[in-house]
């Protein structure tokens, strides 16, 4: 009993350093100190995670309020041992728009809270199996294309924002890049936020922004809430977003086992599963599928500071920013020009870290079996291919991300056994 109190307090206790080249995720610095980190987490993820509730058409506060009880939730199941912050996914956008414009918001809330749903299970079935099956049902070229075709699939929503003000939006471009070729450390890392800033008092400076729903929107209160329908049609949509849950899961634990010298495998299914409770919980209240972030990532680099103490603040701060419905209608308030200028890149970016999943996992694109497998989904998904099956519908994405399953598997499978095809070891891990 004495031993399960000692765990139970351990829970919500650090050890206190006063200075240090490297603080880990049992440690703190000074609460001011760990207050002011943990604010710059807010700021990292402040620029991506409203984007999201913004290009999907989601209240932006109320989006905030989850992802901000999403991380304390990822906190409390992983035992305050990964230090993390939960913000919107971008994989999540593409499915939403679609359900969204056959559906409905409701619709596309039950995709979200399904995508929960299923992330829950891989979690527990990680936790108990391991995740060598991941990797032998989405091998690295299965998974980079998956990404890829994700972001991709977006580049004419980018474009019908641009055109909309294309002076904003080549400004903004232009800000972002110089951004991050002029600074350095946390500064360069804002370059997003930073961007779209600027890109904003611009529009407002001339009269591109409607400003009357900020003055009439409360300093302190509720966010607008809404539940959730579930339609059969839009599941096909979302299900590859799990697929992409599951790398950005896997890849940050890695990520924090590379950076602080602890191994934390051990907690890749808690961490699958706080993820989908987290994304379920925002899902049945009107908000955006959470996942774990790489800009919060960068800050820990650059600050070395992994301290979960920062993302207890960094959680807090995002809940309270969220019980704002003036900050909720400054941020839904940002212009088509400005989305559509750090949309170009952003979803191009999406598509990058599809390619950085080949390049670091050295996929071999002299072998058929990779060419097919990358190539043929790639296009229906850049494309937008349509299938209707009865009340199944299927979208670019989820047709692309089922070819490049199919046609993996079915080439290594049937190839393997006629002596056509040969799958080195490293191709699977």
């Amino acid at each position: 009993m004495a031993q399960e109190d000692l765990k139970r307090s351990s829970l919500f206790s650090w050890t206190a350093v006063g200075s240090g080249d490297v603080v880990s995720p049992q440690e703190r610095l000074t609460w001011p100190r760990t207050v002011g980190i943990g604010l710059q987490h807010v700021v990292a993820m402040f620029g991506a995670t409203f984007l999201v509730p913004v290009l999907t058409g989601f209240p932006p506060a109320t989006t905030l309020l989850f992802s901000g009880i999403g991380t304390i939730l990822f906190l409390l199941i992983t035992r305050n041992e990964l230090p993390s912050y939960l913000g919107s996914s971008f994989a999540i956008i593409a499915p939403v728009l679609a359900a969204t414009a056959s559906d409905g918001h409701a619709s596309a809330l039950g995709g979200i809270v399904m995508v929960g749903a299923v992330l829950i299970v891989i979690g527990v079935v990680v936790h108990f199996a391991g995740t060598g099956w991941i990797h032998a049902l989405m091998p690295p070229i299965v998974t980079g294309t998956i990404v890829a075709l994700i972001g991709l699939n977006l580049a004419p929503t980018a474009k019908t924002n641009y055109e909309q003000d294309a002076v904003t939006a080549t400004l903004v471009l232009v800000l972002l890049i110089a951004s991050l070729v002029l600074f350095k450390g946390l500064l360069g890392r804002l370059a997003i936020f930073t961007s779209v800033v600027i890109g904003y008092l611009f529009a407002l400076v001339r009269d591109k922004v409607d400003t009357d729903p900020i003055g009439a929107a409360d300093w302190i209160g509720l966010p607008d809430f809404q539940s959730p329908s579930f339609n059969l049609s839009v599941l096909p949509m979302f299900l590859p977003v799990v697929l992409v849950l599951v790398v950005e899961n896997i890849g940050h634990v890695k990520s924090i086992n590379t950076m602080t010298g602890i191994n934390y495998d051990h907690k890749i299914g808690r961490a699958l599963a706080a993820d989908g409770i987290a994304t379920m919980l925002a899902g049945s209240g009107g908000g955006s599928a959470t996942t774990t972030y790489a800009e919060n990532i960068g800050v820990m680099a650059a600050t070395k500071v992994y301290s979960t103490a920062a993302y207890w603040v960094a959680g807090i701060a995002a809940v309270l920013l969220g019980l704002s419905p003036k900050v909720g209608a400054v941020i839904a308030s940002v212009p088509p020009g400005v989305l559509g200028g750090v949309t170009t890149a952003l979803y191009g970016l999406v598509g990058i870290l599809g390619v950085h999943i080949w390049v670091t996992n050295k996929v071999d694109f002299s072998k058929p079996v990779n060419q097919f497998t990358a190539a043929i989904a790639l296009v229906i998904g850049i494309a937008d291919f349509s299938w209707t099956i009865g009340d199944l519908s299927f979208s670019g994405i989820s047709l692309g991300a089922i070819a490049a399953l199919l046609i993996y598997h079915v080439m290594r499978v049937v190839g393997g056994w006629r002596g056509t095809v040969v799958v080195d070891t490293e191709d699977v891990e």
